[in-house]
């Protein structure tokens, strides 16, 4: 007997400060792989590995930042959320200092401010997710 079940994933939503501890905006990247285009920082979580503790790592390998997490925002497991395949997301709230990088996964990375977020260019369900934090931070 085999047991299928969903792919465990983690997104971040970074909340970057410079190092006078501004607010800059939101961390974003495009995507290097298929499916193509802006999304939020994330990944699958590893084998033996804890969501909060793939999350951190991810944001490390993806946008070259040390991220602090404030909080979870929810779980986001909509089967056709991720064209690909049937994916959970645990979406983390975090903050960092720093100048991200693109790595890994990344092709590029981009800093929004909650205002200039292209939710229509969000790859997955992504705008919800912003929106669902833009509507509990306020």
């Amino acid at each position: 007997m085999s047991i299928q079940t969903p792919f465990v994933a983690v997104d971040g939503i970074i909340q970057l400060y410079d190092l006078q501890n501004n607010f800059q905006g939101i961390v974003f990247i495009e995507r290097k792989n298929p499916p193509y285009g802006i999304a939020l920082p994330g990944g699958f979580v590893d084998i033996g590995e804890s969501c909060e503790d793939a999350l951190v790592r991810e944001m490390k390998e993806e946008v070259s930042l040390d991220v602090t997490i404030e909080s979870l925002l929810g779980v986001y497991s909509d089967p056709a959320r991720d064209e690909r395949f049937h994916t959970v997301s645990a979406v983390y709230v975090c903050h960092a200092q720093g100048i991200p990088k693109a790595a890994d996964d990344a092709k590029k990375v981009f800093i929004y401010t909650i205002d200039n977020i292209p939710l229509s260019k969000l790859q997955f369900d992504h705008a919800k997710i912003i929106n669902d934090f833009i509507n509990l931070s306020q």
